[in-house]
């Protein structure tokens, strides 16, 4: 079995927009410096872009986690590894999150 990636956040403000930056594996174990760093973003922006192009591995944490930020705050994901998209869409999540290929793209949309 590999080995999941270790969790690890990133933030930075982009051109009027917060992105975080969510790398490696979310799951129960692993969420809280991200839901710590998107419950902040969400407090203290009107709009967040998670870019999810690093990120390994997501069960329902994350989905929850997402859903969650959208309800706080204008939450757009930007490009999403092909295992979150699938989790998006077989959930129907990516008829509600705005998503986009590239982190201008999401903060685009």
């Amino acid at each position: 079995m590999q080995a999941l990636e270790r969790a690890a956040v990133v933030q930075y403000a982009w051109r009027g927009t917060w992105v975080v930056v969510a790398r490696g594996s979310y799951d129960m174990q692993s969420i809280t410096p991200l839901t710590d760093a998107l419950e902040t973003a969400a407090r203290k922006h009107p709009k967040v872009v998670l870019d999810a192009s690093d990120i390994t591995f997501a069960d329902s944490t994350l989905l929850n986690l997402l859903i969650l930020t959208h309800q706080a705050t204008d939450l757009r994901v930007a490009a999403p590894t092909q295992q979150v998209q699938r989790l998006l869409e077989v959930t129907g999540v990516d008829t509600i999150l705005k998503v986009g290929a590239t982190v201008e793209d999401a903060a685009a949309c």
